[in-house]
């Protein structure tokens, strides 16, 4: 099951084990705190909630409030540390900023391996004990077609984590295209169906509604309190992307959506720059090392920046920068080509920036020149974006807004380098650009350090 915050659909398994993450958090900070003998107090129970707070935020750094994380034990183990030591250091570096704020390194220490071992237990029991089919929806699709079968085609498990199929009604317009076992005769009560088989929601998935919609059957279900969905908002909602195969034009015009106004403008340009202040601070001795880097392996005459060509807001130009990471006779003969993997124009300082995301520091200045923001879809050079727009319908419409260095494509899926793979992250750039807030923004940052830290599409 999904709920909507703030513009953005969440599994509400994956915010119930927040809340209980946030609890044992707060326990084991209260455990081992001093006042606890002597009593609660206010100044306390703010250290405690930074502490959780500061965990939670962690680990969700780490993906591990992803509900389509695919690592086994190990690798939760692996995140789970990370979310320790990263936790361990914002709260020192609180301890010295934050006057009054003094807490042991003792007392941060056990509370965090109380937390931590306490979170791996909990998920161990939560995945186990908590039934799948608890927290999902069961869904009827009303259609057996074409549209139909585009919920039929979600075949992994990570992709119906939200919703449990009772069936797919066949009416007049349809030839059916899904499973015949799953295809359920048109009941005479619709309502009375709903009832019987506990209907949470239902779908309409016709291939044409001109002939013969149940519009007096869906009423019928809709005031008796059943859900019923359009197709294309129920696949946004359930796979976090526009898909472009059942996307009509009168969807995006009358959807609750793709919205603008100055205020978030100006906000989010505010937070664009102080966050480029900060990480400029932080970055710059990694920028001097790639630089000496680049000057020890091709020469101190080698140039260290690349400004490649790139489709802006509005489809205006602008020159994007970036680390060298190939060869200077790369594209020597002037032709684009998609990078590859293992490509052998990277030269081995390329590599390594590449799989770190060094490379992309360098376009911290295009942000602050204001060509980019931190989130948003990923610039494409002009070349790709004439024949992707030739081939893709709704391609443009992904330069309605600035281009950014993360965004909601590359968290949910790797590299793009063919055509068949810009069609894919366009659907979640679509879903980005329709869903966009600032709390959105903060949440894609959030979750863009899983993505640096084990180097998830890097090539």
């Amino acid at each position: 099951m999904s709920i909507r915050i703030f513009r953005h659909y969440v599994q509400l398994p994956m915010i119930l084990l927040m809340l209980l993450e946030v609890g044992m958090a707060l326990a084991a900070f209260r455990f081992f705190s001093d006042a606890l003998a002597a009593g609660t107090t206010a100044d306390e129970w703010t250290r405690s909630a930074v502490f959780a707070g500061v965990l939670t935020v962690s680990a969700s750094a780490m993906g591990l409030y992803n509900p389509r994380l695919r690592a086994r034990v190990m690798g939760v183990i692996i995140r789970l540390g990370l979310a320790a030591l990263a936790s361990l250091f914002v709260l020192a570096v609180l301890t010295v900023v934050i006057p009054g704020f003094e807490i042991t390194f003792e007392h941060f220490a056990k509370a965090l391996v109380i937390a931590i071992t306490g979170d791996f237990f909990l998920r161990f029991v939560f995945a186990r004990v908590i039934s799948e089919d608890l927290f999902k929806r069961r869904v009827l699709v009303y259609g057996a077609g074409r549209q139909g079968a585009s919920i039929a085609s979600l075949k992994r498990r990570t992709d119906r984590i939200g919703f449990h199929i009772v069936g797919f009604l066949q009416t007049e317009s349809d030839s059916t295209a899904v499973s015949r076992a799953q295809v359920i005769p048109t009941p005479s009560d619709l309502a009375a169906f709903c009832r019987e088989h506990d209907v949470d929601e239902i779908v309409v998935a016709m291939d044409d509604r001109r002939r013969a919609f149940p519009v007096h059957d869906l009423l019928q279900c809709r005031l008796e309190g059943i859900r019923i969905t359009e197709l294309l908002s129920f696949l946004e909602r359930e796979t976090g992307k526009v898909r472009l195969d059942v996307l009509n034009p009168s969807w995006i015009i009358f959807s609750e959506g793709f919205r603008r106004s100055w205020f978030r403008e100006f906000v989010g340009r505010l937070l664009d720059l102080i966050a480029i202040l900060i990480l400029l601070a932080v970055a710059w001795p990694f920028m001097l090392l790639v630089t000496l880097a680049i000057k020890l392996e091709d020469g101190l005459s080698a140039p260290v920046l690349y400004r490649q060509r790139r489709t802006g807001l509005k489809g205006r130009p602008f020159d994007v920068l970036k680390f060298r990471s190939m060869a200077t006779s790369a594209e020597a003969d002037g032709v684009a080509r998609w990078a590859t993997t293992d490509d052998a124009r990277v030269t081995r300082v390329g590599a390594v920036i590449r799989k770190m995301r060094l490379d992309e520091l360098p376009q911290l200045f295009n942000v602050l020149k204001g060509d980019m923001r931190f989130v948003g879809p990923r610039p494409e050079r002009p070349e790709f974006v004439e024949r992707l727009a030739e081939r893709i319908p709704y391609y443009q419409e992904r330069h309605c807004v600035k281009p950014g260095l993360t965004g909601w494509a590359q968290l949910s899926y790797p590299y793009g380098a063919s055509e068949a793979d810009a069609l894919e992250k366009l659907q979640y750039d679509l879903y980005y650009i329709k869903n966009r807030s600032l709390l959105f923004d903060l949440a894609i940052l959030v979750q863009t350090v899983e993505v640096v830290l084990f180097g998830k599409g890097a090539r």
